[in-house]
């Protein structure tokens, strides 16, 4: 009988790097249930929460990036990585794994260096066209890099590079309700064509300001609209909604718990670009319009979206100019039959299924080897 499987995995900061590594945990568990899988992350980060909730064991480093604006406070910063590599060491000692997985994010830099410097083999998973600085850096100590795209020979050893795409959350290809369903789900009516605003659990300052200036364009469009504002707007949109008569074409909400519903229901959808949300939009063959958010490192969202755009497989609006063109490009877009059509089958044909499969598959393989 083979060995009971330990597992590290690392990274986080942001939903996009917490549900790969969840989803690829999930796939491990379900090849070897005996694996034993324990996840580091940043204290105070959001891995610290959402990891727990998913029923697996996390421990916290007080690891940050680096202040560029303010140098004076990266002498802070230089002790908690310090501080961190010893605290990863520790934990490394203490839960002897056999294999490690990073996928980006503050905490996977300490843990992965300590892990390679103590012959524990590592492989990074990056969700992004463009490397973020973390899995650069650990390029080197790994022994195989998962990605998502193509080309990413320009940032890693092309012999360490598989081709994966990118875990997404299963609940959203497991959902069986019917387009005319999931739209009476958010009380709208299945004749009319449907379009899903979406700007992340936090929300999007420039998709909302989009439909809020053009109110009068909601209401005479025959379009209705899925709206999820974000927590952090939702109170001020509802407020100068309040200033208008009744919109019944307009299905408000700060969040939305159920994706699959809300995906299954619309026509097509609005959203930033982030790594997760383009490979869900891949799997689903959901048409979107992706407005890359301008305040991310190195500015990856666009070169993510202009990865789909040169396949002609999405449409683009640059952040600064959404509030006046998009609403009006999403309205002419969804009642093009034969447009929506052409963006399905160019989005649906970069889509790399079983991503999270393949993935838990490399990881095994990994810690086989050391078992």
């Amino acid at each position: 009988m083979s060995k009971a499987l330990r597992i590290i995995i690392s990274g986080g900061g942001t939903g996009g790097h917490i549900f790969p590594a969840v989803s690829i945990a999930n796939a491990i568990k379900e090849k070897r249930p005996d694996a034993e899988i324990l996840f580091v992350g940043a204290i105070g980060r959001m891995e610290m929460q959402r990891v727990p909730a998913a029923g697996y064991k996390i421990e916290g480093l007080p690891i940050c990036g680096f202040d560029r604006k303010n140098l004076l406070k990266n002498f802070a910063v230089l002790y908690k990585i310090w501080k961190s590599q010893r605290m990863a060491k520790k934990i490394i000692r203490q839960f002897k794994p056999m294999a490690a997985v990073g996928v980006g994010g503050y905490a996977s830099g300490p843990t992965l260096n300590q892990c390679a410097a103590m012959g524990i083999p590592c492989l990074i998973q990056e969700q992004n066209s463009y490397a973020g600085v973390t899995n650069k850096l650990l390029a080197k100590k790994a022994q195989k890099i998962c990605v998502a795209y193509e080309g990413m020979e320009r940032f890693f050893p092309a012999e360490k590079i598989m081709l994966t795409g990118n875990p997404v959350r299963q609940a959203l290809l497991d959902t069986t309700l019917t387009r005319e369903e999931a739209i009476r789900q958010f009380g709208l009516d299945p004749q009319k064509k449907t379009i899903l605003l979406v700007g992340g659990s936090l929300g999007a300052r420039t998709i909302n300001e989009s439909i809020l200036r053009h109110l009068d364009l909601v209401e005479t469009s025959g379009v209705q609209f899925i709206w999820q504002t974000g927590k952090y707007y939702h109170a001020t949109i509802m407020d100068e909604l309040g200033k208008h008569d009744e919109m019944p074409m307009l299905k408000v909400t700060d969040f939305i718990s159920d994706m699959g519903a809300a995906y299954r229901a619309a026509d097509l959808v609005i959203s930033r670009a982030g790594a997760s949300s383009i490979s869900e939009f891949c799997l689903i063959g959901k048409p979107v319009i992706l407005v890359p958010s301008p305040n991310v490192a190195e500015d990856h969202q666009t070169k993510n979206a202009m990865a789909l755009v040169n396949k002609e497989a999405a449409l683009y609006v640059k952040d600064a100019e959404a509030p006046d063109t998009l609403l009006r490009l999403a309205i002419d877009t969804v009642a093009d039959d034969a447009k929506l059509q052409s963006l399905s089958t160019h989005i649906l044909s970069m889509a790399l299924p079983d991503s999270a499969s393949i993935i838990a598959d490399e990881v095994i393989k990994l810690a086989e080897g050391q078992a």
